[in-house]
């Protein structure tokens, strides 16, 4: 019987490990005092073509950084970005990417510790994480997960035994983070900011390689390719808004390639519906607020557009021209991601002009009455069934008018009620990883108690399903609560 970490089923091919050195540097990982798995992601390790049952009983080492399975090359990534609008050097200051794991299916996963120690790129930083934002990343990336949401995922969280150093000494703790990529828009502002002619077109073929293959035999690849990427970041960023979803720091560092969501720092969701909701204490200005993220998203990928521009054929004109083309589609996409997103949330599946106007006034209405996002979408099925505004309960005045006319636009389409009921509750979720359940289990987990945070994943597994299990996770926070408020955790 298999007894070590080396027999888990490592299969690494480091295709990033092979471009020009100034696009990484070598990280080992810095063993820490007394490595302990805290939780494994044991559908996923399975997916990966690893055997969860090793991983739990032999993974500390490897999940802390104290060992190194077979066929890893231990690197830290250089990356550019810009921060609250201004451009800075970066890199992994405390992420080192062990490798890219190949699946039984031949997908190629980045698998990458984030916690383990200072790298090149630290800037005085430690290098190290604490247990409560690693926790955090990983109930909300699997929440992501689980809404359908493209995201990275989390293989792990181990405890170090050691303190970080924060305001306050707090546990210390690694992440096993899964990513299709960590190739980033701040990835090609270094690639095209370096004075090495050779980064740009490498790192450009290995995204096209990695995430685009048909740009490959496209007229143009680098066009191609941008144009790919402004699709999923459309495409993400829609989702996430129908789900109300806030990043917190959209940053372009923390805007990957291959259309996931990366990075979950002073992220949260919405309770009640405020557009302009911040909750990250850094975002004072509130840039990334929840309705900025399109035009954030925008700004972004225009970034992006400049740092490719050399790589697009034609004259400095006529590229320029080219790219700013492909980067004007960039609302009539998200637009339309959100606005069919929108009508499935309704339960529509015609079309009539008027639909865009029906779900604003929804999300009006919402504001008005401050309404919960998510406990109001999940009713309209109930809504839906009984065919009456009166099983609202008129718990939110403000929605009443507009549910006679949602009921109105409903029955200008063909089937049932029960049917556009069906196809609400595979849409709107009635889980989330609601904030103050996401507290409630991290503030336990600080003191050793680990109980609250498998029960919540539990819950959040299948958002969808109204259970006696998830009943306690579908309600907002209790009244009084107050304004909720995240941090970075670095």
């Amino acid at each position: 019987m298999p007894d070590s970490i080396a027999d888990a089923g490592w299969r690494f091919d480091n295709s990033y490990a092979r471009l020009p050195e100034p696009l990484f540097s070598a990280a080992p990982p810095v063993p820490v005092r007394s490595p302990a798995v805290v939780v494994v992601n044991e559908p996923l390790a399975a997916e990966l073509g690893l055997d969860p049952t090793i991983l739990r009983v032999h993974g500390a080492g490897v999940f802390a950084g104290n060992e190194i399975p077979p066929g890893a090359e231990p690197i830290a990534q250089a990356y550019a970005g810009h921060q609250f609008g201004h451009f800075t050097n970066l890199g992994d200051g405390r992420a080192i990417l062990l490798g890219e794991q190949i699946s039984p299916g031949g997908r190629r996963h980045d698998i990458q510790l984030k916690g383990a120690g200072r790298t090149r790129y630290s800037r005085g930083g430690d290098g190290r994480a604490a247990i409560g934002p690693m926790l955090r990343e990983y109930i909300v990336s699997e929440g992501m997960h689980a809404l359908g949401i493209p995201t990275t995922r989390s293989l792990a969280v181990a405890t170090t035994g050691e303190l970080v150093l924060r305001n306050a000494p707090l546990a210390g703790a690694v992440l096993t983070r899964v990513a299709a990529s960590h190739i980033r828009v701040g990835t090609f502002q270094f690639a095209a900011a370096v004075e090495d002619d050779r980064l740009l077109p490498a790192l450009l073929g290995h995204a096209i390689e990695r995430h685009d293959p048909t740009a490959a035999e496209a007229a143009d690849p680098a066009l191609a390719f941008f144009t790919g990427v402004v699709e999923r970041q459309a495409a993400l960023v829609a989702r996430w808004m129908l789900v109300g979803f806030v990043h917190g720091v959209m940053n372009t560092d923390n805007m990957a390639v291959s259309g996931e969501t990366i990075d979950y720092g002073p992220c949260a969701f919405l309770d009640a519906y405020d557009p302009l909701t911040v909750f990250s204490s850094i975002d004072q200005q509130g840039r990334y607020a929840y309705a900025n993220q399109p035009g954030i998203a925008h700004w972004n990928l225009a970034r992006l557009a400049e740092s490719l521009l050399t790589l697009v054929h034609g004259g400095e004109e006529a590229s320029l021209e080219a790219v700013r083309g492909v980067l004007a589609t960039f609302p009539e996409r998200f637009d339309r991601h959100y606005l069919a997103g929108a009508r499935a949330k309704l339960g529509l599946v015609t079309e009539e002009e008027g639909d865009r106007d029906l779900f604003a006034m929804l999300l009006r209405s919402m504001h008005e009455g401050q309404a919960d996002f998510t406990a109001t979408c999940a009713g309209l099925a109930t809504v839906a069934e009984s065919e009456s505004v009166s099983a609202s309960e008129a718990a939110v005045p403000e929605l009443r008018e507009w549910h006679s006319a949602w009921l109105a636009r409903l029955g200008r389409q063909p089937g049932s009620p029960a049917e556009a009921a069906a196809r609400m509750r595979r849409v709107n979720p009635v889980v989330i990883p609601r904030n103050h359940r996401v507290e409630e289990a991290l503030s336990a987990a600080e003191s050793g108690d680990f109980g609250p945070l498998h029960r919540l994943l539990a819950a959040l597994r299948d958002p969808f399903a109204e259970t006696n299990e998830n009943e306690r996770y579908r309600g907002g926070p209790p009244a009084g609560s107050g304004a909720y408020r995240t941090f970075c955790g670095t």
